[in-house]
């Protein structure tokens, strides 16, 4: 079986990677994306809960820190975070949809 998945480093998740159309993939890889896939995504929610908790640490560092940029660096880092778990909840949203009708089919 070909690899359909790839590491995306910023997310800490393995994101599909498909280099073909659906049809064309075999029915049997097909079936082995999907149940990659749901593991994958059902580790979505643990990895964001992982991320608010760091964000919640630098959050209380930010309240008590008197430097400026530093201030300005924790700040920068809690919106990073932010953005990674936007993005993951994006990715668990819209694959949930894909991934339904292809089990369904």
């Amino acid at each position: 079986m070909k690899h359909y998945f790839i590491l995306d480093e910023r997310l800490g998740i393995e994101v599909p990677d498909l280099q073909e159309d659906w049809d064309k993939i075999p029915k049997q890889d097909q079936q082995h994306i999907l149940l990659k896939w749901e593991s994958i995504r059902g580790h979505i929610p643990d990895r964001i809960q992982e991320l608010e908790q760091t964000i919640n640490q630098k959050q209380h560092q930010l309240d008590h820190e008197a430097d400026f940029g530093i201030s300005c660096r924790l700040n920068s880092e809690i919106a990073n975070l932010a953005s990674v778990i936007n993005d993951l909840w994006l990715w668990y949203r819209i694959h949930q949809d894909i991934s339904a009708e292809k089990t369904h089919s």
